[in-house]
């Protein structure tokens, strides 16, 4: 057996190819960005040229930095970011038009006339979803219509549609020359248009959406052979494992039994329950969603809570205003400033995910006087990470039943440790940080490693699994209940700023 494993973590931001060894050990990485296009105020696209080139020197340089041949890479896994929509010639390979990312709102008025007959849960009960600009559905059925010739070219059978992950695998097994045109099933179930029973397209919801079957892939299992790579870097090495980001990282943190939880904080905030083999509707705004599903096992389902934007602020911080030079520091500037001087940021630029589902809310900043500065807004920004988060963490436990008695959290904020103590403290539970950080990436590699065997188990797997920080509450809850119920008042004032 080769000795290392293979995955792309294709994210909102940037493209990465990290190799582990056995152990969950990071071996190489190379990383790249790409372009985020804004053509409209809620307007987001990436070109997929683009990310399937930076996937290629990813893939590429990896490789060179250790001097690794094919032969050395038992599988590749990947992991995507979900919901963002590809349109592309099944004989040219070109896309149609840029893909409309999971943060894009230009489907507002579609979710409006769909809610209309029904309610925004009308579909809530085939795919666990409530009707919201967030999945790909009404993006399909935007591009059809809206991008000349396209619905045309789809019923003639000439296009594919896929998010990130088959798009991906399409490329990297041959393309227009015999690539394979297939999903797994967590990312099939954040299209809108998957039966989270049956794991399998909906012909009912494809039919109401006006979207042509011919469109799309086979829904396959999270870890299986899908086809061999075609790349020079990494010829002929199976691409065995697809898990949507989120979904990915919830295997990385070996969530793997019913009521284990964890959070990734990255551009948005996702906290993720395993609830077992049998999906539990919400009743309090979250999703329901296929956590995984391994070769012939039954799949797993997990209940999720998204919050829109959490790293993005501290981005947005950064490039809209200035107010820091890079991304790290954001925690310096925040600890200028003893506590937020009752100043609360609202980051809904996409609307409000998990538990409002307002897409009509916009960004606040609530709670300004003349002594607010540059720290208070930075704190203000990083606070609002933990406010969301115990929103979405409160929801899931009344859906789930299961209080959490600490949370496992993983992504690049998990660094910030201003942050992580605040979040601690305004959840009253444990925080804690695994010692392998790579937890989206290592997921997808466990995906690829079971189905070639380099992996022989889940329980090899919840072995590799070690904390490396805790970070436990220290804040008395006349304040806890004080500042939440401050944030809670200012994400009232975001509630339908347009329409």
């Amino acid at each position: 057996m080769s000795p290392y494993i293979g995955a792309i973590d294709q994210g909102t931001t940037s493209t990465r190819f990290i190799v582990f060894d056995a152990t969950g050990r990071l071996v190489t990485l190379a990383q790249k960005e790409h372009q985020q296009i804004y053509p409209r105020p809620g307007w987001v696209e990436h070109d997929p040229e683009e990310i399937w080139r930076r996937t290629q020197q990813v893939v590429a340089e990896a490789m060179q930095q250790k001097g690794l041949r094919p032969s050395d890479i038992a599988a590749i896994g990947i992991t995507n970011q979900r919901e963002t929509t590809i349109l592309w010639n099944r004989r040219t390979g070109r896309a149609v038009h840029n893909a409309l990312v999971w943060q894009d709102t230009r489907v507002e008025g579609d979710v409006a006339e769909f809610s209309r007959d029904g309610g925004p849960d009308r579909f809530r009960e085939q795919t666990g979803l409530p009707l919201a600009t967030y999945f790909s559905a009404l993006k399909i059925r935007w591009l059809l219509n809206h991008v000349p010739g396209v619905r045309e070219a789809a019923e003639a059978g000439e296009l594919l549609f896929g998010n990130v992950d088959t798009y991906l695998v399409w490329n990297l097994t041959g393309g227009p020359d015999g690539g394979v045109h297939v999903t797994d099933a967590t990312n099939a179930s954040r299209t809108q248009l998957m039966d989270l029973r049956t794991l399998s397209w909906d012909k009912t919801l494809l039919k109401l959406f006006e979207i042509p079957e011919g469109l799309f892939p086979r829904i396959a299992s999270s870890s299986e052979v899908y086809g061999l790579a075609r790349e020079d870097a990494v010829k002929d090495v199976p691409i065995a494992g697809i898990l949507g980001d989120q979904q990915a990282a919830l295997v990385g943190q070996a969530c793997f039994e019913s009521g284990q939880a964890k959070n990734t904080y990255g551009t948005g905030c996702f906290l993720l329950m395993n609830t077992g083999t049998k999906p539990v509707l919400s009743r309090h705004g979250l999703l329901t969603t296929v956590a995984f599903q391994f070769g012939r096992d039954s799949a797993q389902y997990a209940l999720e809570g998204s919050v829109a934007i959490s790293g993005a602020l501290v981005q947005w911080l950064r490039d809209n205003l200035g107010l820091i030079e890079k991304s790290a520091d954001i925690e310096a500037l925040a600890r200028s400033v003893d506590d937020n001087g009752g100043v609360y940021f609202v980051p809904a630029f996409s609307g409000l995910f998990a538990p409002y589902w307002q897409s009509s809310a916009r960004g606040v900043i609530a709670g300004l006087t003349r002594y607010a500065n540059r720290g208070h807004l930075a704190r203000a920004a990083l606070e609002a990470t933990a406010f969301q988060t115990r929103e979405v963490l409160e929801a899931m436990e009344l859906d789930s039943g299961v209080k959490l008695h600490s949370l496992r959290t993983d992504g690049g904020m998990v660094h910030n440790d201003l942050l992580m103590q605040f979040q601690a403290n305004i959840l009253d539970r444990d925080v804690i940080r695994p010692r392998i950080q790579e937890t989206t990436a290592l997921g997808a590699s466990y995906a690829a490693g079971l189905a070639v065997g380099f992996y022989k188990n889940l329980a090899e797997l919840k072995a590799q699994w070690a904390v490396d920080h805790v970070w436990k509450p220290c804040m008395d809850d006349t304040t806890r209940q004080r500042l939440y119920a401050e944030w809670k008042k200012a994400v009232t004032r975001s509630f339908h700023w347009t329409g």
